[in-house]
């Protein structure tokens, strides 16, 4: 890809880079890549495994169902975990809310961050509408949903690689605006213009601002914002299939463009055509739910909890080494003043694993988060920018999210210094990671299900051709309440 290219005035092109995402969507075949297919069976487990987890917290729970009550629809799109049937829209907003409520599901880090698996929400919700309706003569199997997967994070993983949304003050929730309303129009059958149409307005709507992540602002929108924008994905391929014109140039028109209005006048940069490099590369969140660029702070952190967990009054600092990007987003000092802040927060995510030994999503509560010893903990802590783990971070045969963690006592005496360049859920670390990611799946399966059905849909996922003949039908009636 070469950026946007130029048009006739008279009769404008769309810009390149949407051109490329159509032509994308409707012609690469990315099953030509086992990897990615495998790789994408064990996101959906994952994906759906954090879903269901989230319905044990009332915050995510309130929030879902129908817009206004009574206006649910008797044979409508199904949510997992739920007896709801919504309109496919609402249904995406509910499935990608719950996805994404715990910062537990699989990540991508770049230039830009995010989260692909958000996109599950409109693909899932939609191949279950096109299934219940009969719009489709032949129903749409879990190997359709895999394909779809694929392109969506590869949509989303290959802008996010050179192009940086969080540094103009934009989320990148906006990336899974963009991917899903591009693969639930080709799922639509929607024509090569069609599917540029859905884009051009997926790039019009420009992006919610990162502040609900930030001090003073974070908040619990950050968990459901990535729901919100892959129903907008959704809604927009479906309204232009409804016939909706698109506009060509949203990107580069002066003035009025995306670049000139919200990219400070850059153009896009790509330097690697779409394919199926971002499911193959993708990070799990396999032992804990934290933050991503924490990940590795947290499991050196679990390593040195038996030195220090009898010396915790004795320590004098604790410094920690880590990646540009984490030090610019999750260095926090100060007031701490909800799950949403903590769970983004490296010293808070240190702090906890050297006292008590493990990090999980109950950790982020008050009632973990008023111990005295936690706000002790972090005003000990120095974090410093390590300029190997911020070059190893970009490098794309590495892709590192290095942290290094050492503590030193009033005595003089320290520990080791303990280094984690990949963590769990990393490419290279794959056949240790798989094992504990389906034992991940089956316990959050199990404890939001019936048995019989659990043990069925574990059944299905053990083998990637059962997997890819299962209906989206039974699955989802499998996992609906």
């Amino acid at each position: 890809m070469s950026g946007i290219e130029s048009r006739d005035a008279t009769r404008p092109e769309y810009d390149r880079v949407i051109r490329d995402i159509a032509d994308y969507v409707l012609d690469f075949d990315v099953t030509t890549s086992d990897e990615a297919m495998k790789t994408a069976r064990h996101c959906w487990m994952d994906t759906i495994g954090c879903g269901l987890y989230a319905l044990e917290y009332p915050a995510c729970v309130n929030l879902l169902g129908p817009i206004v009550p009574g206006a649910g629809m008797s044979g409508g799109v199904r949510v997992p975990g739920t007896s709801y049937e919504l309109d496919p829209v609402r249904a995406a907003w509910n499935l990608g809310a719950m996805l994404r409520w715990l910062d537990y599901n699989d990540t991508w880090l770049a230039a830009e961050w995010g989260h692909p698996s958000d996109n599950l929400g409109a693909i899932f919700s939609l191949a279950d509408y096109l299934n219940r309706s009969g719009a489709r003569a032949k129903p749409i199997s879990m190997h359709d949903v895999l394909v779809a997967m694929i392109k969506a994070y590869e949509i989303q993983g290959i802008i996010a690689l050179e192009n940086s949304f969080n540094r103009v003050g934009l989320d990148h929730v906006m990336l899974v605006r963009i991917a899903s309303a591009a693969v639930c129009s080709g799922m639509l059958d929607c024509s090569r213009d069609e599917i540029c149409a859905a884009v051009s307005h997926a790039w019009i709507d420009g992006s919610s601002l990162r502040t609900y992540r930030h001090a003073p602002n974070t908040g619990s929108r950050k968990s459901w914002a990535a729901g919100d924008a892959t129903a907008r994905g959704l809604f927009l391929a479906l309204t232009t299939k409804r016939g909706e014109m698109g506009c060509p140039s949203v990107l580069s028109a002066k003035s009025w463009g995306f670049q000139d209005v919200l990219f400070k006048g850059r153009d896009l940069s790509f330097s690697r055509s779409f394919g199926t490099y971002v499911m193959e590369n993708v990070l799990f969140k396999i032992s804990f739910p934290a933050e991503f660029h924490a990940q590795t702070a947290v499991e050196a952190a679990v390593q040195l909890h038996d030195q220090v967990r009898n010396r915790l009054e004795a320590i004098q600092r604790i410094v920690i080494r880590t990646q540009e990007s984490a030090n610019r987003i999750i260095n926090k000092t100060g007031a701490l003043d909800n799950p949403a802040d903590r769970d983004h927060c490296l010293q808070y995510m240190v702090a906890i694993p050297l006292i008590f030994g493990r990090l999980v999503a109950e950790d982020y509560e008050d009632g973990i988060a008023t111990d005295s010893r936690v706000d002790t903990m972090r005003e000990k802590m120095e974090v410093i920018e390590d300029e190997r783990f911020t070059r190893e971070y970009l490098e794309s045969d590495k892709r590192a999210i290095g942290n290094a963690i050492q503590i030193f006592f009033n005595d003089g005496t320290a520990t080791d210094e303990v280094i984690v360049d990949y963590p769990v859920g990393h490419r290279r670390r794959r056949a240790e990671g798989i094992p504990l990611l389906v034992k991940k799946f089956e316990r959050y399966l199990r404890g939001a299900i019936n048995p019989s059905a659990a043990t069925r849909i574990l059944e299905v996922c053990t083998d990637q051709s059962s997997f890819e003949k299962a209906s989206v039908g039974e699955m989802m009636g499998l996992l609906v309440k």
